[in-house]
């Protein structure tokens, strides 16, 4: 007689399942919190304000992207390369911070410095000087919260990021309604400033939570091997070894490389659609506002249920990397079926949802007819979207980085011919459909690309 598995001990033996349930729990709150946020700063600020604050997506993003994006993912698949006890776990985090850190901290003085010609220059809207200034300091906290990150999602150890984003997002939520609600008793009209500031509040808490987790996590290892009579003393993680900088490097560099590219170009979009906006005829607030509500309202409720898709994306690079080191490739090929077939059924679920309940959402959540328009048209990205988060991620645990960085820009580029082409001709639906194309068009390269690696592993095993 077969004997039934009881559920805590399924999801002990089964650290994907286990990652994903407590990534997908915080990931839902997180959102939640996040969606009636959304929700507070549209009504509190406008449709405009939401414009000028989306804004700063880009610079945000490029941030990101230098400083701390690489270093999470390097950091997170070398961590899972190594076998538990291994001094190289530690070495792996301190090598990233190494890199991370210090750009971090010269990203923040240009941007700080740089603020005004930014805002003029390249967002064009002087309206958003103040608010660089404001995000410049939550860069280096960023850089840091990354990187701890992916150390622990390397070990498959979901509790200390999930914790942590939680924490953050509380606390900018919390910041920003404390403040304006604070400011408005005093008869006066909050500023759309306060919304930066309770973004630099939310990584400062919560890089202060993962620095605790990290230094029990460091005491608690270090004490374990000094004690092991199986170890020698040397063995003892060392915070100064340099062993890891250039494999760290190696792999960030790439990717950084990648993500810059890939962030310059999005940023050129995000600038741009305001702007061939108005070369359709648009007046530049409401090119703003159009902008604000497809950005800043409607496309946070699409990726609204990513937050089960990006929690499997996240534990399967350093899935995918350990049984390929491992040399297992039926569990890597039963973990890319599974996962697959899971993102297609999502797929086309939130698809019928936001086509059904899509123009309610926006009427009668964010007060905008605009918005539930939008969300209606853009619920045929689903499928495809969460599709593509969960196969860059495999493709990534695969190593092919390169690959990835060559596909995302072709429909990069296919979606920006439809900005300069389309919204001219076709105002803000001619963007959609672009979004629509480009979608479309990744999947299939990533579908053959994958198809193509699956096929010739099969052929090396037979």
């Amino acid at each position: 007689m077969k004997r039934c598995v009881s559920l805590p001990r399924l999801l002990s033996r089964r650290p994907l399942i286990l990652g994903t349930v407590i990534l997908t729990a915080t990931g839902l709150i997180t959102r939640l919190i996040g969606f009636f946020y959304r929700i507070y700063l549209a009504r509190l600020f406008g449709e405009e304000g939401m414009g000028i604050y989306q804004l700063l997506t880009p610079v945000l993003s490029l941030s990101f992207s230098l400083c701390a994006a690489a270093y999470q993912t390097a950091i997170s698949k070398y961590v899972a390369e190594y076998p538990a006890g291994s001094p190289k776990r530690f070495q792996t985090l301190f090598a990233g911070l190494r890199f991370s850190l210090p750009l971090s901290v010269l990203c923040c003085a240009v941007l700080y410095g740089g603020a005004d010609r930014i805002a003029t220059t390249l967002l064009q809207e002087p309206r958003t000087a103040s608010m660089l200034r404001i995000l410049a300091f939550s860069i280096p906290f960023s850089a840091v919260h990354a990187c701890i990150n992916g150390y622990f999602l390397g070990l498959k150890n979901t509790l200390p990021p999930s914790i942590s984003q939680l924490a953050e997002q509380l606390t900018r939520v919390g910041c920003v309604y404390l403040c304006t609600a604070a400011i408005i008793a005093e008869g006066k009209t909050p500023s759309i400033n306060i919304a930066v500031l309770g973004l630099g509040a939310g990584e400062l808490v919560s890089m202060t939570i993962c620095l605790g987790c990290i230094g029990i996590a460091y005491k608690r290892e270090h004490t374990r091997l000094v004690r092991s009579a199986c170890r020698a003393i040397n063995q003892i993680p060392d915070a100064t070894s340099r062993s890891m900088l250039l494999p760290i490097f190696r792999m960030a560099l790439p990717l950084t490389l990648n993500r810059l590219v890939l962030n310059l170009l999005q940023s050129v979009e995000a600038v741009s659609i305001p702007a061939r906006l108005r070369i359709y005829g648009y007046a530049g607030s409401t090119a703003l506002r159009i902008y604000g509500v497809l950005t800043g309202m409607a496309l946070p409720m699409i990726f609204f249920p990513n937050a089960l898709t990006n929690a499997v994306s996240v534990l399967l690079l350093p899935t995918i990397s350990e049984r390929q080191a491992a040399g297992d490739r039926d569990a890597v090929r039963s973990t890319i079926l599974r996962t697959l077939q899971f993102c297609g059924v999502m797929g086309i679920s939130c698809l019928s949802f936001f086509l059904l309940f899509g123009d309610w959402i926006g009427t009668t959540l964010f007060d905008s007819a605009l918005a539930g328009h939008f969300i209606t048209t853009l619920s045929f990205l689903c499928p495809f979207l969460y599709l593509d988060a969960t196969l860059s991620s495999i493709l990534q645990g695969l190593g092919r980085a390169g690959t990835i960085f060559f596909m995302n820009i072709t429909a990069l580029l296919l979606r920006l011919a439809f900005v300069f082409g389309a919204i001219p001709r076709f105002g803000i639906t001619g963007y959609l459909w672009g979004m629509l194309a480009s979608q479309i068009f990744l999947s299939i390269l990533y579908l053959l690309c994958l198809g193509h690696i699956l096929h010739a592993a099969g052929k090396h095993a037979g």
